[in-house]
């Protein structure tokens, strides 16, 4: 929402200052140079950047559009979600949430949290690191190393899209010049006929620099500096639920490892400690309530 707001802000501002200064919005409509600076930009796009790239760009640019999905409301979910699977494995023990762990999608469990469903990596993250516990044989360490691992993978993973479009922002700017070079190139050619087509040559030609810098440093830009900063929030995520399921491998309770994994959560959006409490023990007694006879 705050990104389609940024961008109507910036180029409305951009247009409301031209017009105060009495200028001609029709000056500034050149589908010559925005088809220069656009197709090269995509064009250079396509050139340094395999399928599966292109694809997570396109991705994280309609990710930029909606609300962040790990707000407050999810840390809750997936606190509490933890807390009534290591409830679990504490009262039946760890070869309980066998059938949890291979079928995600069946599980009582995770069926009452669908964001967890549908978010394929977290689902796999969290499923396969248990996988491994209830195997046996794995040292605490080694498993947040493994942990470590996976997120460090999906970090550069995810930051390969980000990259390539900061480059085209990079790159928009010098195509606009190019844009711009060959407006000079045609309105040489019309040095000999009148003022007023040659002034609307190098009008359209000028225009061609601003296109590229505007799209720069008012659009791509600042779409590749929200797609990085969604990267980070999911990380930030996994993170969390690595500090809680190392918590418990340890030897914590499942109360302590997610009072543990709690203060993990980035302070803009960690719920408090009553909120959690409170999240918790709705759940449990939940739970506990399926579980008896009828």
């Amino acid at each position: 929402m705050f990104a389609i707001l940024g961008i109507v802000l910036v180029f409305g501002a951009v247009i409301a200052g031209f017009l105060m200064e009495k200028g001609h919005l029709a000056v500034l409509i050149q589908p010559a140079e925005l088809i220069i600076i656009g197709g090269a930009a995509i064009g250079t796009l396509l050139i340094a950047n395999p399928m599966h790239t292109l694809k997570a760009i396109l991705s994280g640019v309609m990710g930029t559009f909606g609300a962040s999905p790990f707000g407050k409301d999810r840390y809750l979910s997936s606190l509490r979600m933890m807390y009534e699977l290591l409830n679990k494995i504490r009262r039946s023990g760890m070869l309980s949430i066998e059938v949890d762990i291979e079928k995600p999608e069946e599980s009582e469990i995770f069926k009452a949290y669908p964001d967890f469903i549908k978010d394929h990596h977290v689902r796999h993250f969290v499923c396969d690191t248990l996988r491994m516990v209830v195997t046996g044989g794995v040292e605490p360490f080694d498993m947040d190393q493994m942990m470590d691992l996976d997120m460090e993978v999906r970090h550069k993973g995810a930051h390969e899209p980000i990259t390539a479009l900061t480059s085209v922002a990079d790159a928009l700017p010098g195509l606009g010049i190019v844009a711009a070079v060959l407006g000079v190139v045609i309105t040489m050619g019309a040095l000999g006929g009148p003022p007023e087509e040659i002034g609307h040559k190098v009008a359209a030609a000028l225009v061609g620099t601003f296109l590229g810098i505007l799209l720069c440093y008012g659009l791509v830009g600042p779409l590749g500096v929200n797609m990085g900063k969604a990267s980070d929030e999911e990380h930030a995520y996994l993170y969390v639920l690595r500090v809680l399921m190392i918590a418990f491998i340890r030897g914590n309770a499942p109360v302590q490892s997610v009072e543990i994994a709690r203060r993990a959560i980035p302070t803009h959006v960690r719920p408090s400690f009553e909120e959690v409490e409170a999240a918790c023990q709705n759940r449990a007694g939940v739970a506990v309530a399926e579980e008896q006879p009828a």
